[in-house]
């Protein structure tokens, strides 16, 4: 998933401008802001965010862990349903531990995607080389949800339910996303702000994760009262 990118050329920017336009028009957003065809209410919201995932441990962007994977990292993961393979764990966990502690060091905990510029977010951006290594390990499977739990404020969640909705084709994510968030002065980034504060689920949780919410609801087939639409 080297995102914004197909066949190893970037993509265009009227391109990623147009898949950020798909993205809200797939979550049927009113007005291109998040959220208004969905309601986050706190406790549904709660459960949906897989608190486990997010706080496992004290979070795996903690200051003692920020920079390393570690054992409760994959397990974090497995509570996604993200399988990592006894191979793939010792390749990440022993074997390349310093590879990707350098390549970890280089992206900061404290920024989030909204905050990044284009240019930040082209072939030199540390979080694609350290999606590169990772998917350079044979057996590895998904790797999106390593890269959220280690850095939750840069990295969105992605699977087949996300997928499906927003009609992401491959290698073109990141781009579009951080094109729809930074949109009129990050406007979308604020509202999902915002809502993350109306549900009441606290600031520990990132705008990026209110959007992985609001799609993920969006493909089960929620509805504007909160629950899942009844076939």
């Amino acid at each position: 998933m080297d995102e914004g990118r197909r066949d190893g050329h970037p993509a265009r920017p009227h391109r990623a401008s147009r898949r950020a336009r798909v993205l809200a028009q797939q979550l049927g957003l009113g007005g291109g802001r998040p959220g208004a065809a969905l309601v986050l209410r706190p406790a549904s919201a709660r459960a949906l965010l897989r608190p486990r995932f997010e706080g496992l441990g004290g979070g795996g962007d903690r200051p003692a862990v920020a920079d390393e994977f570690v054992a409760e990292d994959l397990v974090a993961v497995a509570l996604l349903s993200v399988n990592i393979k006894g191979d793939a764990a010792l390749e990440i966990l022993e074997r390349r531990r310093a590879r990707l502690h350098q390549l970890l060091r280089r992206v900061p905990t404290d920024v989030a995607l909204a905050d990044l510029t284009v240019d930040d977010v082209g072939d030199d951006w540390p979080l694609r080389a350290l999606y590169r290594e990772l998917r350079s390990i044979d057996t590895i499977g998904k790797t999106a949800a390593l890269l959220a739990r280690k850095r939750p404020h840069m990295a969105p969640i992605l699977d087949t339910v996300i997928t499906a909705e927003l009609r992401i084709v491959k290698g073109q994510y990141w781009g579009p996303l951080h094109a729809w968030l930074t949109t009129d002065g990050k406007a979308h980034h604020r509202h999902l702000l915002d809502l993350r504060d109306a549900a009441d689920l606290g600031t520990e949780i990132s705008a990026l994760r209110v959007f992985d919410v609001l799609a993920w609801m969006s493909g089960k087939g929620y509805t504007r009262s909160g629950g899942p639409a009844v076939p």
